[in-house]
């Protein structure tokens, strides 16, 4: 559980990156330290990323229900790519495990 020390300085250097503002070293790594071992300070970090990238996104749109349930990744750099048709997916999953899987 955060203090309210800890969650409103979390929150003002979540506010700073979702804005675009500058965010000195020592703050990225305190919210970077307790993002690692707290699962609500990863949450704040991930939203206000998410928000840095994405920007506010439009109410009653799929964008705004992802954001509002934390899921998926907001760094675009870590999504899948490559070929994603049904035929690529099912050759892959029908393999044996001694054959190996392609990276």
């Amino acid at each position: 559980m955060l203090s309210t020390d800890v969650r409103l300085r979390l929150e003002f250097i979540a506010d700073r990156i979702a804005n675009h503002a500058e965010v000195s070293f020592e703050d990225m790594t305190f919210i970077q330290k307790w993002s690692d071992h707290n699962r609500h300070a990863a949450e704040i970090l991930r939203r206000a990323r998410r928000t840095a990238i994405q920007g506010k996104p439009e109410p009653g749109s799929m964008d705004a229900l992802l954001h509002g349930l934390d899921i998926g990744d907001p760094d675009p750099s870590n999504h899948l790519v490559g070929p994603q048709d049904i035929d690529t997916l099912v050759d892959w999953f029908r393999r044996r495990p001694d054959e190996g899987r392609p990276d």
